[in-house]
């Protein structure tokens, strides 16, 4: 019987980066491999941002200081990101898993706020996540005349990009308090 044992990445591998636009809007975190790519192949440059720390990654001929933050170089033009369509996947992804109506995350389906019966359309500002009762319940009638208004004001998603820098610049603030 032969033992097998997984041979673990060294903890230093497992930091995280985070990288910045050419225009320095954080896009995301990513991990020390993909930020060594990154710069050893020119596409990003170090940067001096709100700490000096930094890891060095050492091979038989490059020794490399990689910091905590980068910013790309160029940029890709063909990198656009598009609003996804409304899908039940989506919509319960928006609102976290949750009915709108009560909070219950059992038994999910999706409510136009406004029926389509009633002029309203299948978008991202009019379909919100609701639990079977509460749908069933609010039925063919507007919000306002049973008095279920949903939790959060149905909207779009946002890019991840701005996403990510909301999260981003809310950490840097409370690091700095």
């Amino acid at each position: 019987m032969s033992v097998q044992t997984q041979i673990q990445p060294p903890l230093l591998l497992q930091n995280a980066v985070v990288v910045f636009s050419k225009n320095y809007l954080p896009l995301a975190r990513i991990n020390i491999r993909r930020a060594v790519v990154l710069l050893v192949s020119g596409q990003a440059e170090s940067l001096e941002f709100s700490s000096n720390r930094q890891w060095e990654i050492r091979s038989p001929s490059l020794v490399l200081q990689v910091p905590e933050h980068i910013r790309l170089i160029g940029s890709n033009p063909e990198r656009h990101w598009k609003i996804p369509p409304v899908s039940r996947r989506e919509v319960l992804r928006r609102d976290n898993h949750a009915c709108q109506y009560c909070g219950s995350g059992k038994r999910l389906t999706l409510d136009h706020v406004i029926p389509r019966s009633k002029g309203g359309q299948h978008t991202w500002n009019n379909v919100v996540a609701a639990c079977e009762s509460c749908n069933s319940q609010k039925g063919d009638r507007l919000p306002q005349e049973i008095g279920m208004i949903p939790r959060n004001k149905p909207k779009a998603p946002v890019h991840p990009a701005i996403a990510f820098s909301d999260r981003f610049w809310k950490t840097q603030t409370l690091e700095t308090d």
